[in-house]
């Protein structure tokens, strides 16, 4: 035990050297902090609370309270001893008097260096380690505090700006323990702090790795080795990864937990339209760009030929367990989950976002809706398609579990990843997974990071005691996602659309009718294979942009389900007639709207513009259906309408197709 091992390294405390007596003490008090937080969790665990009945529980939880006990009073006791014994008066708890300051500070360089001399004589094994530390830089122990901060728990140490602070030891998640001029120690966040060197420069203590410094190697959880890479794709990634000045002083502030990244598909998305679904609906060009990959006529059935791909499933998302809630001095804007394909190293599909919903009573499970219908939004829509041809062995699913916030105290917005899972596509032998459900473990920082949890205090609270480690399990962050086995006809449905992209179910069967059009136009009715003139066809021109507004794609679907409903069943199963009647239907719902000055700019997360813009399109499409038809408010003088340009008409196919790439 830990206890045990730190009471034997102290019987001979008078023998060690001032540093080891310190690590000893410091050692001394982390301890004895992790065995209180665990009596404090210890007393507050109920017997509902354990996974599975045990006997005697009460009994066996008064043991445990006493051994905790027993613990905290040992380390309390060899506390006191080993302050008693320091040597160094800067490191002492006892008060001082202002005569010993004032005679501690003249001397201060001297016993510095007389001390230094007797740890190199005494220690072989610490000097190794504090050159390790030297190499490249040299070891900054004084710091000055830049802000007020007050203890936030047990252990924290109170300071106020302008406080000259002696680091004692710098812990990897951002909280030194560092002590003050009247001996008081306590935990201390590096955002507050700023370096003082001998020419009284300061320099903040969260940039002492400059960018340039910081190269990626490392495994996801597949373990894919991780390349380092210097395009675009990787400079959004780089940007989530080393810009962590705003997230460190959130977590400073109790506000986020110290797992809490900036989020890296977030910031993909924003990088251009290369990781979009407008993207990958677009036809493929060959190698050779003289025919398309994904898109070829079948003459047979007169219709587009259906592409079987490696992967083709649904995926449901069903909950998120135990996500940590984040504190008052943000509020959230959107919970919400991003998915795509993933080889460990590269992103290989769009990147499809599901929010999600809480209720007030239990904040910590997001939900999501199974199968949405009627006038939900697709947004909610928890039921996923996936496709893609990728031959990688690793290529699986990554899961990003975010949330868009804004500060209180500054209204800076922003996006936070609260955790990332992947679920990996094929075995070792390269069969698929099976058609079940699966209960991901979320992990902390970046996927490409390692290690690193999503609430560390959760694991801090563990010991080894059976219940505790019990409900540490129960604690950790979870998504809940089922992987769903496909019927004949739904795998045919989905042979239909391009080799590559995720979407929601809900909107599939307005996908195939874009699909469909797009294979009339560009390989069925054109005049010549080798024209690559602008075509005129308001459908194919605009549909893409739905596919990043996803209250316009509602509206269509919304309009074409009504305009189903009156349809016979016979002119059900006829296809052509279907796509007139879609073109009719498109025209009179969504189409005017990308075009009117009152429809307000789609923006993320932004409940006032998001509630304007429905507004709009309920009352455009109320109106339409008492008018039958969008012509009066086309012609309306009430109508403003953006000035036209020849983009919304004309589908240039040489400027939007994609380009076949062969590395993926």
């Amino acid at each position: 035990m830990q206890v045990d091992e730190l009471l034997a390294e102290s019987k001979e405390r008078r023998a060690l050297d001032p540093a080891r007596r310190k690590y000893l003490f410091q050692r001394c008090l982390e301890l004895k902090k992790s065995v209180d937080e665990n009596t404090s969790v210890l007393q507050k665990l109920k017997k509902t609370d354990e996974p599975a009945p045990v006997g005697n529980y009460n009994q066996r939880k008064e043991e445990e309270e006493k051994q905790l006990l027993k613990l905290s009073q040992q380390l309390q006791k060899l506390a006191a001893v080993l302050s008693e014994d320091n040597v160094d008066g800067k490191y002492q708890n006892s008060p001082q008097t202002e005569q010993e300051n004032e005679e501690e500070e003249e001397d201060e360089e001297g016993s510095g260096e007389e001390d230094a001399e007797e740890d190199d004589d005494d220690d072989g094994e610490e000097e190794e380690e504090d050159d390790d530390e030297s190499d490249d830089q040299p070891t900054i122990k004084e710091f000055i505090t830049v802000g007020d901060f007050v203890a936030q728990q047990e252990g924290d140490l109170t300071f106020k700006n302008g406080e000259v602070l002696l680091i004692l030891d710098k812990k990897p998640d951002g909280w030194w323990m560092a002590t003050n001029s009247k001996g008081e120690r306590g935990l201390v966040p590096k955002t507050y702090l700023m370096a003082s060197n001998k020419d009284g420069v300061g320099q903040e203590a969260s940039e002492e790795e400059s960018e340039e410094d910081i190269e990626v190697v490392d495994e996801t959880a597949n373990s894919t080795k991780i390349k380092k890479r210097t395009d675009s794709h990787w400079s959004a990634v780089r940007k989530a990864i080393t810009e962590n000045n705003t997230i460190d002083m959130l977590a400073t502030m109790g506000a986020v937990p110290a797992g809490f990244r900036p989020s890296t598909l977030s910031q993909l998305l924003e990088e251009g339209n290369q990781f979009q679904a407008s993207y990958f609906i677009q036809p493929e060009f060959t190698p050779s760009q003289l025919a398309f990959r994904d898109l070829v006529w079948n003459p047979e059935t007169d219709s587009i030929q259906p592409r079987p791909t490696r992967i083709s499933l649904i995926l449901t998302l069903w909950n998120c367990k135990m996500i940590p809630l984040p504190g008052v001095s943000i509020q959230v804007l959107s919970r919400h989950v991003r998915l795509c394909l993933f080889d460990g190293n590269r992103v290989l599909s769009n990147i499809h976002t599901v929010r999600a919903t809480w209720q007030p009573k239990n904040p910590k499970t997001w939900t999501f809706s199974p199968r949405v219908t009627g006038i939900l939004p697709s947004l909610l829509d928890g039921d996923c398609f996936v496709r893609s041809n990728s031959s990688s062995p690793d290529v699986g699913i990554l899961f990003e579990l975010g949330i868009t916030y804004i500060r209180n105290s500054t209204s800076e917005r922003g996006e936070l990843s609260c955790g990332w899972a992947f679920l990996k596509l094929f075995d070792a032998s390269g069969i698929p997974i099976s058609s079940k459900a699966y209960e991901l473990v979320l992990n902390g920082g970046t996927p490409y990071e390692r290690g690193i949890e999503v609430d560390p205090s959760i694991s801090r609270r563990a010991s080894s005691g059976v219940f505790l480690q019990m409900l540490t399990l129960k604690k950790q962050p979870q998504l809940l996602v089922k992987v769903r086995s496909l019927s004949t006809q739904s795998r045919g449905t989905l042979n239909l659309l391009p080799e590559t992209l995720i979407g929601s179910m809900c909107c599939i069967h307005l996908l195939i009718f874009y699909r469909q059009i797009l294979s009339d136009v560009l390989l069925k009715d054109r005049i010549s294979t080798q024209s690559a003139d602008l075509i005129s066809n308001p459908v194919l021109a605009t549909f893409p942009k739905l596919m990043e507004q996803p209250d316009l794609m509602d509206a269509l679907r919304s309009a074409w389900a009504e305009k189903e409903s009156t349809l016979k069943r016979s002119e059900k199963r006829d296809q052509e007639f279907l796509k007139s009647v879609f073109f009719l239907v498109y025209h009179d719902s969504v189409f005017p709207l990308l075009h009117f000055t009152s429809f307000p700019q789609h923006k993320w997360a932004e409940e006032e513009s998001e509630a304007s813009r429905w507004k709009v399109i309920a009352d455009f499409l109320k109106q339409n259906q008492a008018k039958d038809g969008a012509l009066y408010s086309l012609l309306s003088s009430e109508s403003v309408h953006k000035a036209f340009d020849i983009s919304e008409i004309t589908y240039d196919f040489l400027g939007q197709a994609r380009r076949s790439s062969t590395s993926v």
